[in-house]
């Protein structure tokens, strides 16, 4: 098929042979099918993938088919299909990538256009790929059984083929998503791809289990050697650790020889062609007497000469031949050798190419992580210079302050000044005054002297003449001396006062003086802060305009972001919607699937109670209530999808179980009432079929209404309630005695039961041998066992029954409880009977069976009957229990216990029954042509009768079935002209 599809370009001639195959009736056909079509996607023509996507839709709905079947090749069929759409689907989407996915790192890249969305996306898909590959390994391991050696079984080989190309897609799927996961978290933060670590971790944990066990299997390990994993997964947060991930590479070991013992076989064929050649022209010529005779020599010694030398003239020309044979092989061989040797070195060459880019590849990666640390340092010293500008920012406010304080104690400062320059111009006037009063008093003192000087001139000189008037001039004199003591006090105090004077102008000169270098210090300091403010008012105007920057990116990069998250926003709600259509789909197709289970004729054999279709209803209508609600909220707000789904399934879930538990009460009930049944069960499926259409469609789901489906639920409910039973004919004191007696009977009823099933173990093991000994032993044990689960569930039962009345009766006693509650109590009475009379008849059936007078099917219906007994008991103890209640746990165990005890009696019935069969296999290998057409006209007809016999015992059983519905609601009390 491989070859074919190289060689016609296509695969149109295998898809009109497939089409032709019984592909929907055969599921190992169609699972060798799956194979074959996957390794023609693997190996065989591009253009394979194209002339295939047109089947796409038929292998889906043959996957859907398929899928109903529980056993056998169903499930594996159904999985194996969804994975080949899911790989048609992913080659599609990615033309780039091969088949077999085989690509380079370089390839890898092109692959993503260098775009970290689309890696992104690329990676999802990758996901979904290799989970379809995961759920086929492991839905194919656990459909063998793993205890037993099925690789080397033919049914084990079948399963376990197609897993070798499964092996080879996973290799290089988790190579990629390892790669493409590196590749994310150096672009994109960590926190954004925890969901894709999540789902590689799983994976990862799956494919490691998965390949670690098939590398056990004797099967594969002749074909393929598996590769290991890693005991951890990467750890995709620390870039350096890809650097450390080693491509997991899956090894097919070749079966042909190697190219360098081929020349070698060659030669030896030849050889041995000669050989015989050379023995049969031997023989030609010799006679085949020598073979006969060894030791008779005479026909060889009666050749005459010219034979031989004829003879020997073809022996060496068959000789040169040979030589010349020979020549042009070694010839060959040389040239095979040469080119051997260039394939060698151009090998060498690749591997020397691949080293260098190999060592491109590292020089490169360094260089990246050069890079990468110099970003970091960059991020810090951005980090760094947004504190500092914080930090200045601070400063500059707090030298704003300083510069307020300074202005004002600078204003201070001038002011101060002004009124010392006021003072100081004040002290010079009056030291100028002063000076002028000195320079008069120093005149008149000059004056005086030149006065007295005149005048002890002209005393002097008119001493003499003027005796006369001496006396007069000494007055004048003293007088004189008089003034002149009065103008030297003057002139000292006037001397004093100055020297006080220059005093105080000294001083107010050094205040000066020390005013004019505290305001040159003032000035000095103004011009200093003045500098540094307008240095900070610089460096403040740049961080502003920096941070003005930073301000305009920062609100660049938020509109991004709030774009992206109303694009986010709106595609979650698109998948919200998708979600919830994809939902309503599956849950409207379930619903129809009910409705065509109940037109099944298959189904006309079910048979239930109206009990049970009353519980299953009760929940249904509260489910549909909680949908209800559910849906308000939902419409309100689009977030409540998580409350909505889950409600939804459950939804279509108790719809179709109440559905066909109303068809299956309907089999077993009257007819009018059976009718209107049925007819509303039909109509409850097709409202909730509208209703989930409804869903679908975005015009009309918020004017979806499931109020219809509820009053269905309710008119069923109704008609169940007139369907039960209307109670036994037992009065109601009597009611809480009756139950004890019951479950005593039961008790004693298993008991009996246990023992008898001894005392035949016992017989079976003193009287019988053999494989009929195997089969009985097998038998009775596992009825043994089922008795004991029974006992066990009776023991919980009473217990459970115990803890209902004790809590419910209040003051009342336990038979005025059981009076109260008379439903319950009838419903307990009917299961215990129920459970003893099916003890009873299954254990007269295992005595039948090991006697050789019973049917292997007897007794597997029994049990059954059996099991479903409990479960009626289980169903009629739990109804008043509490859910959290122990016993109810204890009880619900034992139920499980019965459940596990039947299966294992109806398994070792069928496998004593295959055992028992297996020796009476007819051999057909004496008859003639005749007498098997005879025989197989006889199983025609013996099939024919057979077939008519089934077809009337099911009508029999329909029949019988309403018989005993009639009859049991007359004897627990039913009205026999019914209000149905």
């Amino acid at each position: 098929c491989i070859l074919g599809t190289h060689h016609e370009k296509g695969a149109q001639t295998f898809w009109s042979v497939v089409n032709r195959l019984p592909l929907s009736g055969n599921a190992v056909l169609c699972w060798k099918f799956c194979h074959v079509f996957h390794k023609l996607l693997r190996d065989g023509h591009s253009n394979v993938l194209k002339d295939s996507v047109r089947y796409k839709n038929e292998l889906s709905d043959m996957s859907r088919m398929w899928g109903h079947l529980s056993e056998g090749y169903g499930q594996l069929c159904s999985i194996y299909l969804k994975l080949l759409r899911t790989k048609m689907e992913f080659h599609t989407k990615n033309p780039r990538f091969p088949g077999n996915l085989q690509m380079s790192d370089r390839q890898l890249d092109e692959a993503g256009e260098n775009d970290v969305n689309n890696f992104f996306q690329l990676t999802v898909e990758m996901f979904d790929y290799l989970e379809c590959e995961l759920n086929l390994f492991q839905t194919v391991f656990s459909s063998l059984d793993m205890s037993r050696s099925v690789s080397v079984t033919a049914t084990g080989q079948c399963r376990l083929a197609p897993l070798i190309q499964v092996i080879l897609d996973c290799s290089h799927l988790y190579d990629y998503t390892v790669k493409l996961l590196f590749k994310l978290h150096s672009c994109l933060p960590a926190d954004t791809l925890q969901g894709h670590r999540d789902r590689f971790l799983e994976q990862f944990r799956k494919l490691k289990d998965l390949f670690y066990r098939s590398s056990n299997l004797q099967y594969f390990k002749r074909l393929i050697q598996i590769p290991q994993l890693p005991e951890h997964p990467p750890n995709f947060l620390r870039a350096s650790a890809l650097s450390e991930h080693i491509s997991p590479v899956v090894v097919i070991p070749a079966e042909a020889s190697s190219p360098d013992n081929e020349p070698i076989t060659d030669l030896v064929e030849m050889d041995t062609a000669s050989q015989s050649l050379f023995d049969n022209k031997f023989d030609d010529i010799f006679g085949s007497s020598f073979s006969c005779d060894p030791f008779n020599f005479n026909s060889q010694n009666g050749m005459n000469k010219e034979d031989k030398d004829r003879l020997i003239e073809q022996l060496y020309g068959e000789i040169t031949a040979l030589k010349e044979e020979l020549e042009n092989f070694k010839a060959e061989s040389a040239r095979g050798a040469v080119q051997l040797r260039g394939r060698a070195s151009e090998l060498e060459a690749e591997l020397a190419e691949q080293q260098h880019l190999k060592q491109q590849a590292q020089d490169e990666s360094e260089f990246l992580r050069t890079e990468l640390e110099e970003l970091k340092k960059q991020r810090e010293d951005t980090e760094k210079a947004q504190r500092s500008l914080t930090e200045i920012e601070r400063r500059a406010q707090a030298n704003e302050q300083r510069y307020s304080k300074l202005k004002e104690k600078y204003s201070e400062l001038v002011q101060n000044h002004a009124d010392l320059l006021r003072k100081n111009a004040e002290v010079t006037k009056q030291v100028t005054v002063a000076r002028q009063a000195q320079g008069d008093v120093e005149r008149e003192k000059k004056e005086l002297e030149d006065s007295f000087q005149r005048v002890s001139e002209q005393a002097q000189r008119k001493s003499q003449e003027q005796a006369e008037v001496l006396e007069t001039l000494k007055r004048e004199l003293a007088a004189s001396r008089q003034e002149l003591q009065v103008l030297q006090s003057t002139l000292e105090s006037s001397t004093q006062a100055g020297v006080e004077q220059n005093t105080r102008i000294a001083s107010l000169e050094q205040e000066r003086d020390r005013l004019s270098q505290t305001a040159e210090q003032h000035r000095e300091e103004m011009a200093a802060l003045q500098a540094e403010l307008q240095q900070l008012r610089d460096t403040l105007s740049h961080k502003q305009e920096s941070s003005r920057t930073e301000l305009k990116m920062l609100q660049t990069q938020l509109r991004d972001k709030e774009s992206a998250e109303q694009a986010l926003q709106q595609r979650l709600a698109e998948e919200q919607l998708s979600l919830l259509q994809g939902t309503a789909r599956e849950a409207e197709r379930m619903v129809q699937d009910a409705l065509a289970r109940m037109e099944d004729p298959a189904h006309v054999s079910c048979t239930g109670s109206a009990d049970c279709l009353l519980s299953r209803t009760l929940a249904a209508s509260e489910c549909t209530e909680r949908l209800r609600d559910t849906h308000s909220k939902y419409l309100s707000d689009c977030t409540a999808m998580g409350s909505l789904l889950p409600c939804l399934a459950l939804f279509a879930h108790l719809v179709s179980d109440t559905l066909l538990q109303g068809s299956a009460t309907s089999h077993v009930a009257p007819v009018e009432p059976a009718d209107r049944l049925l007819e509303l069960c039909k109509q409850c499926g097709s409202e909730a079929v509208s209703y989930l259409s409804a869903l679908q469609n975005p015009a009309t789901a918020a004017s979806a209404d499931c109020s219809l489906v509820t009053a269905c639920l309710g008119q069923i409910s109704t008609i169940g309630e007139e369907l039960r039973p209307r109670g036994l004919d037992v009065k109601q004191e009597e009611l809480g005695d009756l139950v004890d007696k019951e479950m005593a009977a039961t008790a004693a009823a298993i008991e009996t039961a246990s023992a008898r099933i001894e005392e035949m173990l016992s017989k079976a093991r003193a009287g019988d041998t053999g494989i009929k000994l195997e089969v009985n032993e097998r038998i009775l044990g596992s009825c043994t066992g089922l008795m004991q689960a029974i006992h066990v569930l009776v023991l919980a039962s009473k217990d459970l029954q115990r803890e209902i009345v004790e809590s419910g009766r209040g003051a009342a006693s336990p038979k005025e409880f059981y009076a109260k509650n008379s439903r319950w109590t009838e419903g307990l009475i009917s299961a215990s009977k129920a459970v003893g009379w099916g003890a009873t008849v299954m254990v007269d059936a295992a005595d039948l069976v090991v006697q050789g007078k019973g049917t292997f099917e007897e007794l597997m219906v029994c049990s059954r009957e059996i099991a479903a007994s409990t479960a009626q008991l289980v169903a009629a103890s739990k109804v008043k229990a509490d859910k959290d209640s122990t016993n109810l746990c204890k009880l619900q165990q034992a139920s499980r216990g019965v459940n596990q005890a039947t299966a294992s009696v109806v398994a070792s019935t069928k496998a004593g029954k295959s055992q028992v069969e297996e020796k009476d296999n007819m051999d057909f290998s004496s008859m003639t042509l005749t007498q098997i057409k005879r025989q197989e006209m006889d199983s025609q007809v013996r099939v024919l009768e057979l077939e008519n016999q089934l077809q009337k015992e099911r009508q029999k059983l329909g029949e019988l079935r309403k018989k005993h519905y009639e009859l049991a609601g007359v004897a627990e009390g039913w009205e026999e002209d019914g209000e149905w």
